[in-house]
């Protein structure tokens, strides 16, 4: 018993060590071809940049995590399958590992606490209310959205949404009969049109002057 000790140690070490060397390389092949993808449209607001790096920051820590653990679980079912002639064969008591466990709670505990901070800090950032904002009332309905500049007799109503470029705008969003949600994916930001409710978002706009979809998420 004694000589198989080391033996089935020094085994189970090397099933480590291919474990996390193929997902290694596995890993950086998905985050490489993660980054590479061109996941949104071309931005047109400043908070698309924090947005994106964020992106960019929670593909880098999830793929690795997924990539792990799916090659674990592929290693383990193809190495120890059973084979013909073990249908009634139990497996070796194991007794479980304390060491490991809190390993593997704390460690994505960690993760988990870092993005969530890190998103917090980027959505306080990018809801910052800029002075002097221009004010856009958004209104949805069944089915199509209506656009409010200014008030009064000088008020402006449209069906299309104009905005100039550089400026900080600040959308009052509302609904006529259900739930909506506005969102112009080259700002990366959207907003719920809720019935009786105003809410906000806002957005500051680029210098790149073109034509963006607005469309209910």
């Amino acid at each position: 018993m004694s000589e198989q000790a080391p033996v089935a140690s020094q085994e189970s070490r090397a099933q480590l060590r291919q474990m996390l060397l193929i997902g290694l390389v596995a890993s950086i092949l998905g985050v490489a071809l993660a980054l590479v993808i061109d996941w949104f449209p071309v931005p047109a607001s400043e908070q698309a940049g924090p947005i994106d790096t964020l992106w960019d920051v929670l593909l880098i820590a999830s793929v690795p995590v997924f990539v792990l653990v799916e090659t674990i679980v592929l290693y383990c079912a193809i190495k120890f399958r059973m084979k013909p002639g073990e249908e009634l064969k139990d497996g070796p008591p194991i007794h479980g590992n304390t060491e490991l466990e809190i390993i593997w709670t704390a460690i994505p505990a960690i993760l988990l606490v870092g993005l969530c901070t890190y998103a917090y800090v980027v959505l306080v950032d990018i809801e910052k209310a800029e002075a002097d904002s221009m004010q856009v009332r958004v209104v949805g309905e069944q089915f199509t959205w209506t656009f409010y500049y200014g008030e009064g007799e000088d008020q402006i109503v449209s069906n299309q949404l104009y905005l100039p470029a550089n400026t900080a705008v600040n959308f009052t969003v509302q609904s006529k009969d259900v739930i909506h949600d506005f969102w112009v994916p080259a700002f990366r930001m959207k907003m719920d049109a809720v019935p009786g409710i105003d809410t906000h978002l806002r957005v500051t706009t680029t210098g790149d002057i073109d034509e963006y979809p607005v469309v209910c998420a």
